[in-house]
């Protein structure tokens, strides 16, 4: 096979992709030359923990939104990769809620035994995307961060692998330029302890804002206020954190809200999403869309129905993650080898406006989860990659059953593997009371 693929980002998408190809090349299938690009210094996208913030050593801006004492807050069991269990990698079963350490060695562990690093060029940031219909390839300029050296190939296919969890969303607050604390988005929140004894308002009312507030009172915080715009998280919260309506201005260090309520603050994390950005690629071909289970444009939620050489990984809303980054891989695999066969511009068009018509109608998370699922057999019915999507979706389920129940516990509960079938082992400290995130520590079972 004489093509060339360009695969932008080695975090957990663009591994997926690389592993996927290189599944098809060991059971005996010609793959294209392959070269992924990665600003970062190593693999791992978000899971490459620096303590970096803004810009990184070469002064482009910090991909990492990973802060240390991170523990998942979604049982391992519900992104497990199909074809490389936790325990093949740990060599026995592990408690179902991990911290970043030991899930980022999991990560790394696949891509290693793998053996596609050879693929990846690091320290190597894209910076132009065009595409010729002239000659039906892909131009690609990079940078070697290191030379800072510019560099121009032709690829036949761009799988662009970045994911969208690394460009802050920053709204604004009249009066908060002249707030007299600590102003940050989560994106470069890094260490609990920073805010150990003061008071703190998170704005957001999603994953971030969820974990953050906990993360903080767990290490010793003062207060911590959440504030949301459209509805409160609701949960059962733990003494120290509470929820009000959207914050709408500061007074020096007071903070007013919509219900007519203040409270002083010393310091503010904005938990408020980030956006799906790709400057890189030429209008034509960038991805415009807001965080949500079907993003536009894409049929099976990967292929650029504009120009099907062109592909998405990771764009949606995700309850899913690795192993739903797998199934993407593998059908975007077997595009580009030619084991499926792309339908015509309208029936893609139809295939999407019904998977958009039914994400509209999702009423509560539990038809979200069963939507998703529904999306990832969907994918991997079409291909090799084989994973039981209904004990992820069950295991989805009770996750959600356990945060309603209690926010500060659900990490403290076990679930089967999608892959083994073997129930985790319960953590040997409760995770409130796990100050402590090291691997070392955390596989300690004496």
């Amino acid at each position: 096979m004489n093509k060339r693929v360009a695969i932008i980002g080695a975090g957990p998408c663009g591994l997926s992709q690389l592993r996927a190809f290189q599944q098809a090349q060991a059971k005996g299938a010609d793959i294209p030359e392959l070269v992924c690009f990665e600003r970062q210094s190593d693999w791992g996208g978000l899971w490459h923990y620096t303590w970096r913030t803004g810009l990184d050593e070469h002064g482009e801006p910090v991909h990492c939104s990973m802060y240390r004492y991170l523990w998942t807050n979604g049982p391992k069991e519900c992104l497990e990769f199909g074809d490389y269990s936790f325990e093949e990698h740990f060599g026995k079963p592990i408690p179902s809620f991990p911290p970043y350490a030991v899930l980022n060695n999991y990560i790394l562990g696949r891509a290693e035994k793998s053996d596609v690093r050879k693929y990846v060029r690091f320290n190597t940031a894209v910076r132009d995307i065009r595409y010729s219909e002239a000659t039906g390839k892909f131009t690609v300029r990079s940078t070697d961060l290191n030379e800072q050296a510019d560099q121009e190939e032709e690829f036949d296919h761009v799988i662009v692998a970045i994911g969208h969890f690394s460009v802050p969303n920053v709204p604004s607050f009249p009066g908060i330029d002249r707030f007299p604390g600590r102003v940050l988005h989560a994106h470069d929140f890094r260490d609990a302890l920073e805010f150990k004894g003061k008071r703190l308002l998170i704005v957001g009312a999603s994953y971030s804002a969820e974990d953050i507030a906990l993360q903080n009172l767990k290490y010793g915080a003062a207060s911590v206020t959440c504030t949301y715009r459209t509805g409160a998280m609701g949960f059962k919260w733990p003494e120290g954190i509470e929820e009000l309506p959207l914050v709408t201005k500061f007074e020096g260090s007071t903070a007013h809200f919509g219900d007519g309520s203040t409270r002083e603050f010393d310091a503010v994390i904005l938990c408020t999403g980030y956006k799906h950005h790709f400057p890189f690629m030429e209008e034509s071909l960038r991805l415009r869309t807001h965080n949500r289970l079907w993003p536009p444009g894409l049929y099976k939620g990967v292929v650029w129905m504009d120009n099907t050489k062109l592909s998405y990984l990771g764009m949606q809303d995700q309850y899913y993650t690795f192993s739903m980054f797998d199934a993407q891989a593998w059908y975007v695999r077997d595009v580009i080898l030619g084991r499926i066969a792309l339908p015509s511009r309208e029936e893609m068009d139809k295939d999407a406006a019904g998977w958009q018509a039914r994400e509209e109608a999702l009423a509560d998370p539990i038809q979200d989860i069963d939507y998703q699922t529904a999306y990832c057999k969907d994918l991997s019915a079409a291909t090799d990659y084989d994973i039981d999507w209904d004990v992820q979706s069950d295991n989805f389920k009770h996750w959600e059953h356990h945060k309603e129940e209690d926010i500060a516990t659900y990490r403290d509960h076990s679930h089967p593997s999608p892959v083994t079938g073997v129930q985790a082992p319960v953590h040997h400290t409760k995770w409130w009371a796990a100050l402590d995130d090291t691997l070392e520590t955390f596989m300690d079972t004496r």
